[in-house]
């Protein structure tokens, strides 16, 4: 039995940030080629792992009209609509998506237990809920879209304490400059 992998994937800025010093990351909205691809690797996906910051960002998938959006939009919408969502937070009282259960703090047990019974992956969103998956050593995997861009500071996009060798095991160049790099555990 193969276990479902727990993947971290973030959009960063060339100096490694996912939002600026001001919270923005317009910079980051990925173009239709590199969403068409990010939609494909997401199908592998039926658990995302959210804090709330991320989640309340993402929940407008649920409810964005799609009729006249491009086939991509449609996709992700699709995929997002169809995969369960768990949401770390302390704040949040009641999810306001489908699928969607809010739990009050990470447990590192649970996740290796979901990742051990899960017939998908499980993606986990956002460094600062990453950073106790990493802590854990519960991420196999690392999906990262570089895009072209120095914003000099903000949000970085992975934890400053944590240790973690990896191995490039696929890459990708978009037409618009912007690089995905996927990264494993280096065993050994």
């Amino acid at each position: 039995m193969t276990l479902a992998k727990l993947i971290y994937s973030a959009i960063a800025s060339l100096d490694g940030y996912i939002e600026d010093e001001y919270g923005k990351f317009d910079w980051a909205e990925p173009a239709e080629e590199v969403h068409a691809f990010v939609n494909d690797l997401e199908r592998s996906v039926g658990t995302f792992l959210f804090g709330r910051r991320l989640y309340e960002t993402m929940a407008v998938w649920e409810t964005i009209g799609l009729a006249d959006q491009p086939p991509f939009i449609r996709d992700f919408a699709e995929i997002w609509r169809g995969a369960d969502k768990i949401v770390y937070s302390t704040t949040l009282e009641s999810a306001s998506t489908a699928r969607t259960r809010v739990v009050r703090h990470f447990d590192p047990g649970a996740v290796r237990e979901l990742k051990e019974t899960a017939e998908l992956d499980l993606a986990v969103g956002g460094p600062e809920l990453a950073a106790h998956a990493f802590g854990a050593w519960l991420v196999d995997e690392c999906h990262l879209f570089l895009v072209p861009i120095l914003v000099g500071g903000g949000k970085q996009a992975f934890p400053g304490d944590v240790r973690l060798a990896l191995e490039l095991v696929d890459e990708r160049r978009f037409g618009n400059g912007t690089v995905y790099l996927r990264y494993g555990n280096r065993v050994g």
